[in-house]
C-alpha cells in the first residue's frame, strides 16, 4: 500500500486512529466542556484526528493486505504497547554495541 503504519512517519500514514486524546480537539479550539459520552461524536466523525499521535504504531494491515483508515475498525487503526514492544525490540537489537 505504500504507507506507513506509524502515525507522523512518512507522506501516507494512518490518518483516523483509535485514540480518545488524539480523537478530541484541544481547548485551544475547542473551549467547552467535553462530557464522557460527548466525545462520541468526534469519534464518528470521518475527519482525520485533529491531534497527531506521532511515533504511534498501529495494527496494520488486515491478513489481506488491506487498511482501511478507519477508528471503528480497532485491530487495524488502534496503537497499543502489544504492538509496539516487538517493534522496539527489533530496533534496540539492531543498535546493540558490537564486542570485539
Amino acid at each position: 500500500m505504500g504507507m506507513s503504519y506509524m502515525v507522523g512517519f512518512g507522506s501516507k500514514f494512518p490518518k483516523k486512529i483509535h485514540h480518545r486524546g488524539s480523537v478530541i480537539p484541544s481547548l485551544d479550539t475547542h473551549p467547552q466542556h467535553v462530557g464522557c459520552r460527548d466525545g462520541d461524536k468526534f469519534f464518528k466523525s470521518d475527519e482525520p484526528n485533529p491531534n497527531v499521535l506521532t511515533g504511534a504504531v498501529v495494527g496494520g494491515p488486515a491478513f489481506d493486505d488491506s487498511f482501511q483508515d478507519s477508528r471503528s475498525i480497532i485491530t487495524q487503526s488502534e496503537p497499543t504497547t502489544y504492538i509496539n514492544a516487538p517493534f522496539v525490540g527489533v530496533l534496540a537489537y539492531l543498535n546493540k554495541p558490537t564486542i570485539t
